[in-house]
């Protein structure tokens, strides 16, 4: 990549620097000796290489000159100005106008050269971030693929969920209509004319003098069962009464866990505080 960079400037350096003395000498050999002319071309070519040099030591020390920077910037436009105004002094001004930008652009070559040498990573530097990105791609990717998984084994068990509550509820309504259909005619047969009359006909050889009254089911509300009373919580002294019975029923007295375990068969009820309370005190 250094190459690549640097062997663009070299180059436009080099030509420019032919054509600045070219002009030179062609400008003012009319008025001088050619050698003269030849030692201010050399000198304008000279001055913008040293300070070019200069640049380039300054960079590689990691240091920076605004200074020799502007020197340079100004070797280069009295470089492209000479170019200008011997392009204008020409009848054909457009060729050598093509190439008074010369100067400027090696100039801005070598800016670009000097910013690509301070972002320049090491090869160690770039491979370790070439593996950092790789392996950031990686779990990116594998990331996606989860995602891809999970969002499709979803999707499956949704719609074997839904699939299965389609069929459940298929059977509930194939069940409805079937209950329907037979209490109807259960309905139909137990408000029949002759229905009362065919099943005593059908059961008074078999208990003869007793006639069955037949009460078919009806579908409809119910009476609600009256809830239990709750049986009244033991007295202490019964409670104990019962321990001491029940541990002395047999010899040797039973345990405590088999105590409670009789206690509780025999449908008596009580927490297991008061009844360890009371095998403690008849214990």
């Amino acid at each position: 990549m250094r190459v690549k960079t640097v062997l663009p400037a070299v180059a436009m350096t080099a030509v420019s620097m032919v054509l600045t003395l070219a002009v030179v000498v062609m400008w003012l050999s009319p008025v001088m000796p050619w050698l003269v002319a030849l030692v201010v071309g050399l000198g304008i070519d000279g001055g913008w290489l040293a300070t070019l040099a200069y640049e380039r030591r300054l960079a590689a020390q990691g240091d920076h000159s605004r200074t020799v920077a502007a020197v340079g910037w100004g070797f280069g436009l009295i470089a492209t100005g000479v170019l200008v105004a011997h392009a204008l002094a020409e009848e054909s001004a457009g060729a050598w106008l093509a190439v008074a930008w010369l100067p400027i652009a090696a100039k801005a070559l070598w800016l670009v050269h000097g910013l690509w040498e301070r972002t320049a990573l090491t090869p160690s530097a770039l491979g370790s971030i070439r593996g950092i990105q790789q392996e950031a791609r990686d779990e990116a990717a594998v990331a996606r693929a989860r995602l891809r998984a999970e969002a499709a084994t979803e999707e499956t068990r949704l719609t074997a969920v839904t699939q299965a509550g389609a069929r459940v509820a298929h059977v509930q309504a194939d069940t409805a209509k079937t209950l329907s259909r037979a209490w109807s005619t259960l309905e139909t047969a137990r408000n029949g004319e002759g229905t009362a009359t065919a099943l005593t006909s059908v059961t008074r050889p078999v208990t003869p003098g007793v006639t069955p009254r037949w009460e078919l089911p009806v579908w409809g509300p119910t009476d609600p069962v009256p809830a239990l009373e709750p049986a009244p919580a033991l007295t202490d002294g019964a409670l104990d009464a019962l321990v001491d019975d029940i541990r002395t029923s047999e010899t040797p007295a039973l345990s405590y866990r088999e105590m409670a375990t009789r206690f509780r068969a025999a449908g008596h009820s009580a927490s297991e505080v008061r009844l360890r309370a009371a095998w403690k005190r008849v214990a």
